[in-house]
């Protein structure tokens, strides 16, 4: 049997290139989320202000992912892309008046218009990938592209971790961890929160730097696609597609799958710390439990994407997403370090999920209906915003039936998994219904 090659010889650079871009979406997703405690500090804010942080970041996805499927299907994949980069860079360099006006506000108002960007360049890139080749190899070609997005977002934890939080004078602390911020003369306070907003904007910038260089390579290296996606006839039009997608059922069970999928991952992640606090282990060392939680994830994603050779996609998915499940019983279940490490473990079973479950949604969608269709799966991102305050509702009661509420908090992920495995199962079924016509 002729095995299909994964990526035409012709459509390697444009490849490289494009799948450089998950890495820069995953660096601002994870040089972010810190950011929040950050500015609660040194803006003096409630968790509830602070939190609008998270809100404008998950906000700009919500709000441009039709917008840019739209733009894509008048244009081309190529624009789509180069115009999320100038979003990108727009809001990174944002942060230069943000910084200087001092403002809360106008950091919120930043992040919006740098999401707008990436609401563009993951509706584009994805359905990029997975058109530059063989479409049976196009979830398997999506995985591999994927693989690099935890590697930005481990560089934008190394970034946080190493390069801002280290460097914010205002969360010194005295010798009983007590921050030492509020009980400052407002001319001290006014000093530190100067130098601290500056070392928050200088990764930005940076950031918005690199972005601007890869636009230029982009335009200058990557050909137009020879086919225009806006100039298809009447059949193409908005509403058609919309019906089409919606009688798609493994389309329309696939963005209610991803929904509960990002609602899990950013559970998951975001109260690790909380998890390892109960346990009596200190902040700076829950994030290193953190950070392996991620190395964890970028290896799942290399191992699933070598296993696709051998194993359809769609039964990896019901694989992963019951060790997924099983991990989150044992964060739920047991107190203590095992409690924590099949915490950790989840993230070697979530790899797979955001590009399986995207690539099999997909799959029977057509060329001219995918970049609406991408639209709505990222869209599903704002699932993110969705449980995790239910999450730290539970968390707030301390315990629950003498069990510590952390551990049950995890009840939520573990039901989003259950979610993710029933979509995989359906698609293994509509699979072998397929192979016996």
């Amino acid at each position: 049997m002729n095995e299909k090659h994964l990526l035409e010889r012709k459509n390697g650079l444009t490849f490289i290139l494009i799948t450089s871009l998950f890495a820069l979406w995953g660096f601002a997703n994870d040089i972010t989320n810190p950011m929040v405690a950050a500015f609660q500090t040194l803006m003096e804010l409630s968790t509830a202000k602070a939190s609008l942080i998270q809100f404008a970041f998950y906000g700009g996805y919500a709000t441009m992912a039709i917008p840019a499927a739209l733009f894509i299907r008048r244009f081309s994949y190529k624009k789509g892309i180069l115009l999320g980069l100038a979003l990108y860079a727009i809001g990174a360099f944002l942060f230069i008046p943000a910084a200087a006006q001092q403002s809360f506000m106008f950091f919120c108002f930043s992040l919006y218009i740098l999401t707008f960007g990436l609401a563009f360049l993951e509706t584009t890139a994805s359905p990029y990938i997975m058109s530059l080749g063989d479409k049976e190899n196009a979830t398997r070609r999506l995985n591999l592209s994927q693989a690099f997005n935890p590697m930005g977002s481990l560089l934008g934890m190394a970034t946080a971790s190493m390069i801002v939080l280290p460097n914010l004078l205002s969360d010194r602390r005295d010798e009983m961890g007590n921050i030492l911020f509020s009980t400052l003369g407002e001319p001290e306070k006014a000093s530190i929160r100067l130098h601290d907003l500056a070392v928050i904007r200088n990764p930005y910038v940076a950031l918005g730097v690199v972005v601007l260089v890869m636009l230029i390579v982009i335009a200058l290296l990557v050909k137009n696609e020879k086919t225009q996606i806006g100039q298809q006839p009447a059949i193409n039009s908005v509403s058609a597609t919309l019906k089409r997608l919606w009688r798609n059922k493994l389309y329309r069970e696939g963005v209610v799958a991803q929904v509960f999928y990002v609602a899990a991952q950013i559970m998951v992640w975001t109260f690790i710390i909380q998890y390892a606090d109960n346990l009596g282990i200190d902040k700076a060392t829950a994030q290193n439990y953190n950070i392996l939680a991620m190395v964890l994830f970028l290896c799942g994603r290399f191992v699933s994407t070598f296993l696709m050779r051998w194993v359809n996609g769609r039964k990896l998915l019901v694989t992963f997403g019951v060790g997924a499940a099983l991990c989150a019983l044992g964060a739920i279940l047991i107190v203590g370090m095992p409690g924590l490490y099949c915490l950790i473990g989840i993230s070697l079973f979530m790899s797979l999920m955001f590009p399986t479950i995207y690539g099999t949604a997909l799959e029977d969608v057509s060329l001219e209906d995918a970049t609406l269709g991408a639209a709505f799966l990222v869209m599903a991102i704002v699932g993110g915003a969705l449980m995790p305050p239910l999450q730290g509702m539970i968390i707030d009661c301390g315990t629950i039936l003498g069990h510590p509420a952390v551990n049950v908090s995890y009840c939520l992920p573990f039901l989003c998994f259950v979610v993710v495995t029933w979509y995989g199962v359906k698609g293994v079924k509509q699979l072998e219904h397929r192979s016996k016509l």
